[in-house]
């Protein structure tokens, strides 16, 4: 048998299989820096060295690497390891950090060649390594610094020397960087255990058809299947997030509804028997006509996708009398707009492993909520909640499309089947088609405003595409109804808010949640009412902006912290700066769960061997609120950051912290955290300082917030506990690129400027993506586009992003004012472009992606 004979981190390997370089390296040899995110050699995360070069390892194999020397993160040098660790974690350059390592394989071969590189020359080296957080400007700014450092021009700093003291509104290094930059922390799928066996799902070839039988006869009989499961194999077939209508499989004599639906499930024992087994089903299919669109759903006679029809949830969002408002105003704007699907493009794809454990099962995952997962694992169980332990891993993105359970219930299903742990986790196109995405949205919107600009009342009617199944449709389409209004103050409103169910993949929570289709409506109609009036985008924005003490379209008051004025005056003078060619936008977005619901944060302590151990449940997703808790702490007692600990989230020893969504983990459990801490100093100062003497003592604390809930009969009601506000302006050059983006924003109190920063950037290029570049294109209901076809943008693509924070002397009770900063940050971006548009060449432009730019020539 021939024998493949090569180089890795110094030391020569041989196999005789020949195999795809990335699993020789993640399974045989280990290096588990190595990220799998696509396969496809799209993304970059699995990027290494070969002979000098950087190069994806997905679409090399061990045949093809015969005679070569490569290296990973692993055979980097002390010296080197140390300066990335150091540069990146200064320069903010880490938020989920699954694409870290791939990065700074590319930035050595480029730093070999090149030791001093210029702006332009790191750009085009990471040029194909996809990054989904961080908009790549701390990136960018940690290669520089590591090429400084290497180059001896700079020194690795320590301590309070670089600023890591991890005190409130310090740029504090984040807890979990040495461990991403070197690859060495946990993801699900670096899990490996003893007699792990692997699992998959047999999903359907049509987004709607009837599943006549499904012959599983010869996957069973293959050697090294372990047990292939189908719908009647399931306690309860149901799962969803707030509405338990997603099939866990499709069961004989019934009709699928998206492309991403599970016929049965296998498990085998090595990944490649379970592909020859999936190979191996057969299924006969009556395939129907799908119902491809709103319109179609809407139809008299249109097929019921669910038994109670195809409108999966509808809001009405009124006060005062927008008619007669609107009737009685001076200037009147009316248009439609329509917005497209939009993939969440995680770099970590969904991953699960679970495995027998105690009287129940135990499930590593990557998700935003272990709760969330638990209760759903539960409902398809029939099981007590407190038989299913779900404990959080590393979580390489979500923006909210991990918050549906994907990969984990099935994992379960295989686990206690096979009686062994089980891996699940999807192939990139398998994430594409199954997760919820953004919703598509079509609506008509009517603002109208008095002879001086002052805004009179809004009407509109919002209409989502669900696609099959429900996930947060409801509280999206709320958000995007509620925040329709924009963060300006006038009082009459009517507003219309439908989500249908069509056989498209799901839609569901997307970083923006609903508000980035109905404010870039809103944003647009300003500008065209500026025009009427005579007077500027931005002195129109200025007269009706929101201000404290004065009342949101909500009727709740906006509080003292609120400056969305002080964000339009941050930007003022480079808008002004750039006629006809200057776009803006403002936006507000709620911080927090709200609306009656009952949002808390909790935390609680024990002191172990002279360390205070913290324990909640938050997801931290890459948003760095592990870092924002440790900040709090050491804030709040005066101790050591070496004698802090914040635990990573697991049901079993943390309590439930809510759901990593709605930018509420640094309000909401940050707070817990802060209650928390003020109880354990006040017995560190009774101990004399001595935490050591504090040793097997517990804490808890509960914040909680009351808001009330939508609709309530009050004359100012408050909606959410807070919110915060933000102003974008986008500048164009001749030829209609975007050359640079002004970001203010008011997000409370900033905890960590290199971290709020780097969030602010990577919400304007996600945002920006969706004006310009990314869309979800589908083909009768079955997406169209692969991981490198969606038009996201890369290193060499982005802006000047100048990242602005506005803080008020007054500040919220909680958190230390914080509102957070996760999703505000990619609303204003593309309304700020288009309206850059409609002043650089006067075609407005309703739908996105934005037509007949730079970035896109008309179809």
């Amino acid at each position: 048998m021939e024998q493949y004979r090569f180089i890795v981190n110094g030391r020569e390997v041989m196999t005789e299989e020949d195999k795809p370089l990335l699993r020789y390296l993640r399974d045989d040899l280990k290096c588990k820096s190595v990220k799998d995110g696509c396969s496809e050699g799209a993304c970059g995360t699995c990027t290494i060295i070969i002979d000098g070069k950087a190069m994806r390892s997905c679409i090399l194999t061990t045949k093809k690497a015969v005679g070569k020397n490569i290296v990973t993160v692993e055979g980097l040098s002390t010296k080197e390891k140390e300066a990335y660790v150091y540069a990146f974690g200064r320069c903010g350059s880490v938020q989920c950090g699954f694409c870290i390592p791939g990065m700074v394989m590319s930035a050595k071969a480029l730093i070999d060649e090149n030791p001093n590189p210029t702006e332009e020359d790191i750009k085009k080296a990471i040029r194909g390594n996809i990054c989904r957080c961080t908009g790549y400007k701390k990136i960018i700014e940690g290669i520089d610094l590591a090429a400084k450092v290497l180059r001896g021009e700079e020194k690795i700093l320590s301590g309070l020397e670089c600023g890591e003291d991890f005190g409130i509104g310090q740029s504090a290094f984040r807890v979990d960087v040495r461990e991403k930059v070197l690859g060495t922390g946990e993801y699900p799928d670096d899990v490996e255990m003893e007699n792990m066996a692997y699992g998959g799902a047999v999903r359907t070839e049509y987004p709607r058809a009837k599943i006549l039988k499904i012959h599983t006869e010869a996957a069973e009989s293959l050697p090294g299947v372990l047990c292939v499961l189908k719908a009647e194999d399931v306690p309860n077939n149901k799962v969803g997030h707030i509405q338990q209508d997603w099939d866990v499989m499709i069961a004989e004599g019934d009709i699928t509804r998206c492309i991403g639906d599970a016929l049965c499930l296998i498990c085998a024992e090595t990944p490649s028997i379970l592909e020859a087994a999936k190979k191996l089903v057969k299924v006969e299919y009556e395939v129907l006509e799908p119902v491809r669109s709103i319109a179609e759903a809407r139809a008299e006679n249109a097929p019921k996708i669910h038994q109670n029809g195809n409108l999966c949830q509808q809001r009405h969002v009124s006060r005062g009398d927008a008619k007669t408002a609107i009737a009685n105003a001076k200037y009147v704007v009316t248009d439609s707009f329509s917005t497209p699907f939009t993939e969440h493009a995680f770099m970590e794809p969904e991953c699960a492993v679970a495995f027998p454990y105690k009287d129940g099962v135990k499930v590593y995952t990557t998700d935003q909520g272990a709760y969330d997962t638990r209760k759903e694992i539960s409902i398809m169980m029939g099981w007590d909640p407190s038989r299913i332990v779900v404990e959080n891993k590393l979580v390489g993105g979500g923006f909210g499309g991990k918050e549906d359970v994907s990969v984990q219930h099935i994992a379960v299903l295989m686990a206690l089947k096979a009686n062994r742990p089980v891996k699940v986790k999807f192939s990139r196109q398998e994430s594409i088609n199954f997760h919820p995405k953004r919703h598509a949205m079509e609506g008509t919107f009517t603002l109208a405003c008095d002879e001086n600009g002052i805004f009179q009342g809004l009407d509109c009617e919002i209409n989502f595409d669900t696609g099959a199944y429900a996930s947060l449709c409801g509280p999206v389409l709320e958000r995007a109804c509620t925040h329709s209004v924009g963060p300006y103050t006038y009082q009459n409103t009517n507003i219309l808010g439908y989500g249908y169910y069509t056989n498209n993949p799901p839609a569901g929570a997307f970083r923006g949640f609903g508000v980035c289709q109905s404010e870039y409506a809103l944003e647009m109609l300003i500008d065209r009412l500026a025009e009427m009036v005579g007077i500027s985008p931005w002195e129109i924005r200025f007269r009706n902006a929101i201000e404290p003490g004065k009342v949101l379209p909500n009727g709740q008051i906006a509080d003292c912290s609120t400056a969305l004025k002080e964000t339009l005056l941050a930007v003022k003078d480079v808008y002004e700066a750039h006629p006809g060619r200057a776009g803006i936008a403002c936006a507000l977005k709620n911080a927090g769960v709200g609306v009656g619901l009952p949002d808390k944060g909790r935390a609680r302590a024990e002191v172990l061997d002279g360390k205070l151990r913290v324990y909640t449940a938050a997801s931290d997703i890459g948003q760095g609120c592990r870092t924002v808790f440790t900040q709090i702490l050491q804030s709040e007692t005066g101790l050591p950051i070496e004698k802090l600990s914040i635990s990573r989230g697991s049901t079993e020893d943390s309590p439930d912290s809510g759901t990593t969504s709605g930018s509420r983990q640094t309000l909401i459990t940050g707070e817990a955290v802060r209650g928390l801490a003020a109880e354990v100093k006040k017995d560190l100062d009774a101990a004399g300082g001595k935490l050591e003497e504090l040793n097997g003592k517990e804490y808890f604390y509960e914040f909680f917030d009351p808001t009330d809930k939508l609709g309530a009969d009050l004359p100012n009601p408050k909606s959410h506990v807070a919110y915060a506000f933000a102003t974008n302006v986008a500048i164009l050059d001749d030829e209609g690129r975007v050359t640079d983006v002004y970001a203010a924003h008011d997000s409370g109190k900033v905890m960590n400027p290199v971290s709020i920063q780097g969030q602010i950037e990577g919400g304007v290029l996600m945002g920006m993506g969706y004006a310009l570049t990314e869309d979800f294109p589908l083909k009768d209901c079955v997406p169209t586009a692969k991981l490198g076809t969606l038009g996201l943008l890369r290193a060499n693509q982005i802006p000047n992003i100048h990242a602005i924070y506005v803080e008020k002397d007054t500040l919220l009770p909680f958190a230390r004012g914080a509102k957070g900063i996760g999703e505000i940050a990619s609303i204003p971006i593309a309304p700020a472009i288009a309206n850059a548009y409609y002043a650089f060449d006067h075609e407005f432009r309703t739908k996105l992606p934005l037509e007949g730019t730079f970035y896109r020539k008309k179809k």
